[in-house]
């Protein structure tokens, strides 16, 4: 039986952090066992709010890269490649964005939020609010049956999945699939002083820390601030390291809640526990990135193969496209 496809991706604006990792690889990890994975490195995307610093967006690259592959994604199993490798999804960009109303494009939610909420740089562009269309492409080209996502991100999705009913519509050929959404439960990780886990906060965990900034920045974590003494009764429910451990060490949670609600361990004591546990999850995951990175011309060729694989398929999909909208020679 032929397996069913999957497409996501992620920008490369930054390390990845234990909250992105519980999020969104992790699964990831799972799916390239059961399904036609296509995994990209989103740099187009990374254009639409970062167009005019565009320094260190190949060196994000690589970085990116080498999170995926040290979390487990493996090329062998999954397609890996970089968007801006595959030409096609520029070409598809462009047709949808021909017929894709205008109104469909403000609607979205990200595109309100962020207006409203990036202060720093100019990101009135056609770029920025035609970026749905470009989701829309990286998506229908691989003619994707599920995409991984939360909750909260099916909005986004149910964009692709108009454009895709429009064109099929519009040109009277059943191209497209409308994806579905693939519901995950991802572990929630807050960030170190108690806040969601955000780069633009500092209170991350990234998979680039060295093992001691990670002791560092768990030594430092918001615990109950209404226990003073060791032997003051704790509340682990409001805690920053016990929602930790109920991440890295489930099979003690019981104990370590009781303890503090007994007031018979110490804060410190409870932070150097969780320090090993995340020290046996961190430390080989940073071990493996720091090797992928010391030799980038591998990496490169990776992404280079992946992107090649990708274009095979999404050349597929435009000969389609093509012949449906009666384009081209």
């Amino acid at each position: 039986m032929q397996k069913k496809t999957i497409v996501s991706g992620s920008r490369p604006t930054g390390n990845i952090h234990l909250g992105n990792y519980f999020g969104a690889i992790e699964n990831w990890v799972s799916l390239q066992e059961q399904y036609d994975c296509n995994f990209f490195i989103a740099d187009w995307h990374a254009l639409t709010t970062g167009y005019a610093d565009t320094e260190d967006l190949r060196k994000n690259t690589l970085s990116l890269a080498a999170d995926y592959i040290a979390s487990g994604i493996d090329p062998e199993k999954c397609t890996l490649f970089l968007q801006s490798e595959v030409k096609q999804h520029a070409e598809l960009f462009l047709l949808l964005a021909m017929n894709t109303p205008l109104s469909w494009l403000e609607r979205c939610p990200t595109y309100k939020d962020q207006l409203a909420n990036i202060k720093d740089r100019d990101i009135t562009t056609y770029g920025f609010l035609g970026y749905p269309a470009l989701m829309a492409a990286d998506i229908m080209m691989y003619r994707a049956d599920y995409v991984p996502v939360g909750e909260d991100q099916i909005p986004h999705l149910e964009i692709t999945r108009e454009m895709s009913r429009r064109f099929n519509f519009l040109y009277g050929k059943e191209v497209f699939p409308e994806p579905q959404p693939l519901l995950t439960k991802a572990k929630v990780l807050p960030g170190t002083d108690g806040r969601k886990m955000s780069k633009s906060y500092g209170n991350t965990i990234a998979l680039a820390d060295t093992p001691d900034e990670v002791k560092k920045k768990v030594m430092g974590m918001i615990t109950d601030p209404a226990r003073i003494r060791k032997d003051d009764p704790g509340h682990p429910d409001i805690c920053t390291v016990f929602a930790f451990h109920k991440v890295f060490n489930e099979a003690q949670v019981p104990e370590i809640e009781e303890q503090c609600k007994g007031g018979c361990i110490g804060c410190v004591a409870c932070k150097k526990l969780l320090q090993n546990k995340i020290a046996e999850f961190h430390t080989p995951i940073y071990e493996k990135r720091q090797d992928l990175l010391a030799t980038p011309d591998r990496l490169t060729e990776v992404l280079r193969e992946g992107s090649n694989k990708a274009s095979v398929k999404a050349e597929a999909t435009i000969r389609l496209v093509r012949e449906a909208m009666k384009i081209g020679l």
